[in-house]
């Protein structure tokens, strides 16, 4: 483990023997900063240029969104933690080729967008924004914390005809349990941590429903869902694609990949035509393999 992710971690625990909520308060607003701000790559500037620009204000921050296209159909993408709209480029370029129109955006404390820190109430923020903007979206793909994000914007009334989820979380739960492993958090810490989470982030859920998951939002989100993860994510591990693919049961199809991981998926192309063609056409065959 990294000596700059030990020492915050070491640093909390000791405060937390002598004033657990401070050292909660501090953990809580860590557990929300990006550690890196990604940057445009090379590949992906060209694409970013031709975008058209424009913002959602969040109380003093703000979100950059990104559309190309003037299709009839509207897809939008979502990106994940420490990353930028820019990373799912291959999926911008085959939708736009089959005549979509495409958006994608840079949440608060990632990529050209304003603030030092997002939560998944910013990413509902956004995904509503452009909800009331576009209309219901024909298609909504989404990459790791995306994923979570977006069905936690689904749940409170934003449409999508069909949902794409690539190495995505289904539990809010294990970002924070992987977040307290990473940094040494002791149990102590860790408890207030999520206690902190469900209080300030999901009040309305009862307590045997918080922090959100999207596995209860089966009931609630009716569109049909594709799931692809690929078995060798050292990040978000293929356990919580199966879990979600799971609890959409029959309206659900799971594709597990090897060998791609959690970052190279989203420019692999395969898994880029899948998701294009599970949008474009819904559930059907896949000539990817289904574990």
């Amino acid at each position: 483990m990294k000596l700059s992710r030990t020492v915050p971690g070491a640093v909390l625990n000791t405060l937390s023997r002598v004033a657990r909520r401070p050292a909660g308060a501090a953990a809580y607003a860590l557990f929300h900063m990006p550690l890196a701000r990604s940057t445009v790559r090379p590949a992906e500037r060209e694409l970013i240029e031709r975008a058209h620009l424009g913002r959602v204000e969040l109380g003093g921050k703000h979100a950059v969104t990104y559309e190309w296209g003037d299709g009839a159909r509207t897809v939008v993408l979502v990106h994940g933690w420490q990353s930028r709209g820019s990373r799912l480029s291959d999926l911008v370029t085959a939708f736009l080729n089959r005549g979509y129109r495409v958006v994608a955006f840079d949440a608060p404390g990632h990529g050209a967008a304003s603030g030092r820190s997002a939560t998944i109430l910013d990413y509902r923020t956004v995904l509503t924004a452009l909800h009331e903007r576009y209309g219901a979206f024909d298609g909504l793909v989404a990459h790791s914390l995306g994923a979570l994000a977006s069905f936690f914007a689904l749940r409170h009334g934003v449409k999508a005809e069909r949902v794409v989820s690539i190495g995505g979380v289904c539990d809010f739960g294990y970002l924070v349990d992987e977040f307290a492993t990473a940094l040494g958090l002791s149990p102590r810490l860790k408890a207030e941590l999520h206690r902190r989470t469900a209080s300030r982030l999901f009040p309305d859920l009862p307590a045997d429903r918080s922090p959100f998951s999207a596995i209860h939002t089966a009931e609630e989100v009716n569109a049909p869902l594709l799931v692809v993860h690929d078995e060798d994510d050292t990040r978000i591990g293929v356990e919580q694609g199966r879990r979600l693919s799971g609890a959409f049961g029959e309206r659900a199809r799971l594709v597990v990949t090897s060998g791609l991981g959690h970052r190279r998926i989203l420019g692999d192309p395969e898994v880029v035509r899948a998701a294009v063609d599970f949008v474009e056409h819904g559930p059907g065959p896949s000539h990817l393999p289904q574990h």
